[in-house]
């Protein structure tokens, strides 16, 4: 996950949903602060390399490693057709441990 504006990697995707994200990174964000994100994407979930979300943070947490921090992000403005990479990222990658094998 990058910082639209500088570019800048921010930290790592941990979890998504349709409504927000959480990220693992080693520098805190402040609770509140909105900002646009580029979520970078491979080629089995989206045919362009990344998507723009605009973001804020709700909440922030030290991770088990004192060197880093869990940042809870909501999205704010976020396009529709992202809204399908994002359920394309969840049946791909999604932790299923709810559902009976086939």
């Amino acid at each position: 996950v990058y910082d639209a504006e500088t570019k800048e990697q921010i930290g790592n995707l941990v979890d998504i949903t349709t409504h927000g994200a959480m990220i693992l990174t080693p520098n805190p964000i402040a609770v509140g602060k909105t900002f646009d994100v580029l979520v970078e994407l491979s080629e089995d979930v989206a045919r362009k390399s990344h998507m723009e979300i605009s973001v804020r943070s709700i909440w922030c947490h030290a991770d088990i490693d004192p060197a880093l921090h869990n940042i809870g992000l909501v999205f704010e403005k976020i396009n529709p057709e992202d809204i399908k990479t994002i359920r394309r990222i969840i049946e791909i990658y999604g932790f299923r441990d709810n559902k009976p094998p086939k």
